[in-house]
Parts: structure tokens; sequence; C-alpha cells
């Protein structure tokens, strides 16, 4: 049993190129006794096709700005691609990464993992996350073009995509915005084997995926997907439609295997030695585990090599550019002097003038600020400019003949916008951030998680942060949403309490490469508290003592976002009755977390009565407030009504801190 004939490559059969694909998957799975062979196999023809004969990419390069991007969004079939930087000599990658498949501290991870090694382009696994990340990895492809032009950036993005991608959700919202956007450079190649782990597709899907694309705007072929000159002249035409291309590829999991090929016994398990040795048969591999022939891997190795001509020609290409020095700058990310001294101005302007405003509003200060500093700032809303005041003023909305703009409207596809600023920030050349309610950063959420996860610097603006949004009512209204992500690690979580904070904190989230931030803003209007400009960000601090008490302290009133200003009045209550508090606001716990303990211990008060006050649930407070702390906040969900009255209701007040506070002391 083989692949359908084709000319030799590098003087070797298409069918040992994919069967080296083959051996190798299947080998890795069998050593780590866990793992997926039936999709590698099933799809190495045309991982072959493609990287033999379409993909730019060098291994001795792997960051080349220019590069071709591969997304696995079938992330569960990883071996697929660590067979593939192995044969075509990744460094990170020899043979003894694949024979330690899915062990702790190997690179080849149980689905790939972004920056584990070289040719990883993102993190890949929760399904339906790489085609979504891959749309922002076309997208930010347009946006780099309409900058620097064919001479430095003209590239595809390619991804093969399974069954359970395109049934996942946030696959409709990507390929909708996709298809709106007409990327033309991305071209989904879909793993059509019809098997899922439960069994055939057709127990719980019946849809048809190829009028779904085609009404999404996409151009759809259908082939055999182990016919590698139809695989070769699918691809070849899909890199000229005008429009993101599906190919479907229909393919047998498992291919080559005696009694599991075409089983979901194939999909998510090692075959067996007895199923292996019947594959080898099949496919003419007499080899040994983990051996593969030196004529395969050395034409393998030379078609990896293809790749270094091109990257040569664009390196002189770049040298002779008078857009060099942006397009470095650009690459690198690094936030230019120019703004970051704009931005302490900004605030010196905002401590001066004192402004009575919501920090959503502050939000979109700061950006008519900066965005015009950074031109790789890229704006966007899921349909709530007006609201999330994302758009930065004299900022064009981008359009898919006109890549020029500052600012995506995503749409109502919250998910889809959260992978795509993944997709951007993995790319480079694209600094991300959009907006939402705040309610809504549960439909973000799998995308944030792996933000963090992969440490890209993406920047989510949720407004709306709190009872204090009013008559929308409980359904808009988050209450365990701060909660919710402040448990993600690596996520830098801010609510600030006025405009001066809210500065800082895009400051950090500027700055902070290695790190994705939420930013939670006020739909109601908050006073400015910072009584002096300094050029330290106290918001780095995570918290900082905002008004120290009078006298001995005998309370510490915590706060973030709009109960700061809350707590600053309650404690000149106290204050007036005698009573030491200082007011200790905390846009941050994350790095305020990170402070040294004594830091900490002196912001927090030795000995003191500590109250937090946050309009959200009490989860987490406790780690700040101690055994015997006060918290006012709320007991649950919300209510429809005036944002005052509900403050009132629920007993989030000034008199509630007061008489906590003296009722404790």
């Amino acid at each position: 049993m083989s692949s359908a004939p084709s000319d030799l490559i590098e003087g070797v059969s298409h069918a040992d190129l994919a069967n080296a694909i083959r051996a190798l998957s299947m080998d890795a799975v069998e050593a780590a006794k866990s793992g997926h062979p039936g999709m590698p196999m099933g799809m190495a023809d045309v991982a072959t096709v493609l990287f033999t004969k379409f993909l730019k990419f060098d291994p001795k390069r792997p960051s080349w700005a220019d590069r071709d991007r591969f997304v696995l969004s079938a992330g569960h079939g990883s071996m697929l691609l660590y067979s593939l930087l192995h044969l075509t000599g990744y460094d990170d990658f020899p043979l003894s990464e694949l024979k330690r498949f899915r062990q702790m501290g190997s690179r080849t991870a149980g689905h790939p993992e972004y920056g584990y090694g070289g040719g990883i382009e993102t993190t890949t696994g929760p399904l339906g996350q790489g085609i979504a990340t891959a749309v922002g990895m076309a997208m930010a492809e347009r946006i780099l073009h309409s900058r620097f032009g064919d001479d430095l950036v003209n590239h595809f993005t390619y991804v093969i995509a399974s069954d359970g991608d395109l049934q996942e959700g946030i696959s409709h919202e990507a390929a909708s915005l996709a298809g709106h956007l007409a990327l033309s450079k991305l071209i989904v190649l879909w793993d059509d084997n019809k098997i899922s782990i439960d069994g055939a597709t057709s127990v719980s899907f019946s849809d048809d995926n190829l009028a779904r694309f085609r009404a999404y705007n996409w151009d759809v072929q259908e082939i055999d997907g182990h016919d590698p000159k139809a695989i070769a002249a699918a691809i070849e035409y899909a890199r000229t439609t005008e429009a993101p291309s599906l190919i479907a590829c229909r393919t047998t999991i498992g291919y080559g295997a005696p009694t599991k090929a075409n089983t979901a016994s194939s999909h998510g398990s090692p075959l067996g030695a007895k199923e292996i040795e019947g594959a080898r048969a099949n496919l003419n591999w007499p080899h040994a585990p983990f051996e593969i022939p030196d004529a395969i891997l050395n034409a393998w190795r030379a078609l990896g090599n293809r790749g270094a001509v091109e990257a040569d020609a664009w390196v002189k290409r770049l040298a002779r550019s008078e857009q060099r020095l942006a397009f470095k700058a650009a690459i690198a990310g690094e936030i230019p002097v120019e703004a970051q001294a704009a931005l302490l101005a900004h605030k010196k302007a905002v401590i001066e003038t004192k402004p009575n405003i919501a920090t959503r509003l502050a939000s979109g200060n700061t950006l008519d600020v900066v965005v015009p500093l950074v031109p790789e700032l890229m704006g966007g809303s899921a349909d709530l400019t007006g609201s999330n005041n994302t758009r930065a003023k004299g900022a064009a909305g981008v359009q898919k003949d006109n890549w020029s703009g500052r600012y995506i409207h995503y749409g109502i596809r919250e998910h889809g916008m959260a992978a795509a600023m993944n997709g951007m920030a993995l790319h480079g050349g694209v600094i991300p951030f959009s907006g939402t309610f705040l309610c809504f950063s549960d439909y973000c959420r799998p995308a944030i998680r792996l933000s963090a996860l992969m440490k890209t610097r993406v920047i989510y603006v949720m407004t709306h942060d709190s009872i204090g949004l009013g008559e929308d009512g409980p359904t808009h209204q988050p209450v365990e949403h701060m909660a919710a992500l402040r448990a993600i690690p690596n996520l830098l979580v801010f609510r600030p309490g006025d405009a001066v904070e809210t500065a800082e904190a895009w400051q950090i989230a500027l700055a902070s490469r290695n790190r994705p931030s939420v930013l939670a803003l006020t739909r109601q209007n908050l006073p400015t508290l910072r009584p002096d400009y300094s050029e330290e960000n106290l918001t780095a601090k995570g918290a900082y003592v905002l008004r120290e008490a009078e006298g001995a302290r005998k309370v510490t009133l915590l706060a973030t976002g709009s109960e700061v200003a809350l707590a600053v009045e309650a404690r000149d209550r106290l204050q007036a009755a005698g009573i030491g508090t200082a007011v200790v606001s905390m846009p941050s716990w994350e790095l305020f977390a990170e402070q040294p303990d004594e830091y900490r211990a002196e912001v927090l008060g030795r000995g003191t009565v500590r109250i937090g006050v946050e309009a959200m649930v009490r989860l987490g407070w406790d780690r700040w407030l101690g055994e015997d702390g006060i918290f006012i906040g709320m007991p649950g969900f919300g209510e429809s009504g005036p944002y005052q009255e509900l403050y009132n209701h629920f007993g989030i007040t000034v008199d509630a801190v007061v008489a906590a506070a003296k009722s404790r002391l």
C-alpha cells in the first residue's frame, strides 16, 4: 500500500517522503505510549506536498519575517509537525527530541507549544483556536503589506485543520471574518477523514462544510488527500484566488494501518506493536523504529535548505529598502521613546486638570495620545466601538481593499476577535488591542488563556466593569469575572481607579512584551484621585497607599476601580472621627503579588483592620484581607436599575464601610 505515484523529489519518491512522516509519528507515539498517530498518518501526503512544493521557510532562520506561516490547528496530531521540523532540519528538533515525545522537559509536547522550538508558530490543541489564530496571522500579513509592500511582506498562511476544528464555534466566527476581509493569502487544508473520538463524525455532525464556507465567501475545493498531484494542483490554484481557500482533503485516518485505518481507534491511542508491524509492511517501510534511510533524510534536508536562497534575497532587499529601519522597529515591537514621553506628559496633564470621567473614556484619551506615535498599534472592537472607546481619533477602519487603517471592526465575534489578536501578536509587527464588555470576557476566555500561555502582548479592553453599568441588568453586570480572569496565570488584570491609573495601566500593558493584559474599565464617571505627579508608575506596584492615615493607622481600606473613590470618602469620615485610616488602591493584584514581602506587608498595614471594597464577589480577596478581614461587595448577581440605586441596594456604600470599620474596632 502506498500513495499515488508522483515525480521524484530530490531523487526520492513522494511516497517515501510521506512515509517517513508516518513512521516517525507512529514510532514516537508508540514509544510514549500516548498520543495521536492517526491524523499524521492520514495527512502525511498533504503535508509533504505543502512543505516540498509550496511552503516558504528556512529552518536555519525560523524567525525570518517573510516566511510563510504554517499552523497545525489539529494540534493533537503534533507528531506531524515535529516530524516535518526534524526532517527539514530545524536545529531544535533532532531525532532525540522526537524520541522524547510527550516527556517532561522535551520540546515535543503532547500538543505544539509556542516557544518550545523554531517552526512552532502557535500553541494549538484546543480545537478551533489554531484556525482562528491563523486568521489573525493572515490579517497581520495584510496590515504589514500595506505599510511595507511586496518587497518586504508577501507570504501565505497555511493551516491544517481537523473535523473538530470546523465544528468548534470559534471557527465559524473566524471563517466569517476571514471571508468578509477577503484574506486571499489564507489557505486551510481540511483533514476530511470523517472520524472523531466517538467514531464516525456522522453520529453528531451532518453539516455541509463546503456550502458553509462558500457562504462565508471562501473559495472551496474538494480533493483526494492521498493524490499528490491533486493536492499540488489544489494548492497552486488556491494561491491565485481573491478569497481565502478551504481545500477539503478526503483522507484515511491511520493511513497504512492494517486494521485501525479509518477507525476511531487510530485517533488518540498508540497503534500497538503488531499494528505498526503491519503498517510497515503495507507502506513498504522495512526500517527499524526511528530509522530514516540516508537517502530519504538527505532529500528532506535538501528540500529544507531550498528556502535559504529566498531568505537571502529577502535580507538583501531589506538592506536596500528605505523602510528598513521602520520595518525592523515594527518587528522588534519596542515602544518608541516619543510615545513613552507622551504618556508621561499625558499623565501629568490628567493630574493637573483632574477630570471627572469614566475610565473607559480615560482609556480612549490615552489611546488618542499613543496610537499616532506607535504605528504598530491596531485597535478594534466587537461591535462596541462607541462603548469601548477603542478607536483613536483619526483611526480609519480596515477594509478588505484597504489595509492601511488602524482599526478593525470585528463584528459580534468576541471569541474570534481574541484569537485573531493572538495571531497578530505572534506574527509580529502588530500590537493588537480590542474591546468588548467585561461580562463578555467569558466569550473570549479560551483565547485569553492561550494569550497568557504563549506570553503574547495582547491587550483586552473590557468596559462596563460592574453594576456601575446600571440598567442593562445582571446579564451584563460582571460580578465573578474579575476573579475568573485573575485566576489565569501570567495574565495582567487591571481595574484602574481613575484616569491616572488608566494611563499607567496602558503604559504597563504596552511595555509587557511577554504578558497579555486586561483593562477593566467603568461606564460611570470617576474623580481623579492621584494628588501629585510623579514619573514613577505606581500602578506597576500593583497596589500602593493612595491616602495614608493621619496618626497611627488603625484601618486599611483596600479597593479597586470605581470603589477606590468610595473608600477615599469613607477614609475621610473615619479620620474625622479620629480613626487613623489609609486607603490602598489595588489596580493589579498580579503585580502586587510580585512585590517584595516587606513592601506588601507595609501597604496592607500590619495589625490593622482590613476592609476590601469591590463591586465583585469575594473570591480571592481573603488573600489580602486575612482571616479577620471584612469584605464589602456583591453577594451574587446584580439587578437592573440606575447604578446609584444598585450600589445602595447591595450595601456598597460609604456608610457601610464606615460602619464596618467602627464595629470591628
